[in-house]
């Protein structure tokens, strides 16, 4: 993490505000896409999560923990966003979104997880993806740090089921 940007940041520099940003672009989308399941609610939440950084990075009190606090920020504004789709009720079907090779990855990482069950998914997704360790997600999720241990062991055993059986049934 480039605490120089982060810094400029906090007087006021729009530009290392920026940058910052784009720096944590990959991340962003990548937990957005895993909680909000598709592109759209995925670009609205890390625009609203973009915003509230920059209303609120002044109160970041440890540079070093940017990118947990940042992360922390968009899990709530994903939760934001399926909270209100629960309470809407959609009429039309949504038009089929185009393929984009540079998203592959992501989307390939993002079906994988998919069948894991949610309490697993996220801390997965910190773990292997991010680069999170333990207590850092607990302090994202705001949960004990035995409980993340033992979710990612159990996270990690269902991928393993998972994949022994596409194994044995030839899908892989």
């Amino acid at each position: 993490m480039n605490e120089i940007l982060i810094r400029k940041a906090k007087k006021g520099d729009k530009d290392a505000f920026c940058r910052l940003m784009d720096e944590q672009m990959q991340s962003m989308y990548k937990i957005a896409i895993s909680y909000v399941k598709n592109d759209e609610d995925a670009a609205d939440a890390i625009q609203d999560n973009i915003l509230s950084c920059y209303e609120n990075l002044k109160s970041l009190k440890y540079n070093r923990y940017f990118k947990t606090w940042m992360i922390r920020i968009l899990i709530n504004k994903c939760k934001d966003i399926l909270q209100r789709k629960n309470r809407m009720i959609c009429t039309d079907e949504m038009p089929e979104m185009p393929f984009h090779e540079a998203e592959y990855a992501s989307a390939e990482w993002a079906q994988m997880l998919e069948p894991l069950d949610e309490k697993y998914r996220m801390i997965v997704l910190l773990y292997y993806m991010e680069g999170f360790n333990t207590r850092e997600i607990s302090e994202i999720l705001d949960m004990k740090e035995s409980t993340v241990k033992s979710r990612l062991q159990r996270g990690r055993k269902q991928i393993a089921k998972m994949y022994e059986y596409k194994v044995r049934e030839g899908r892989v």
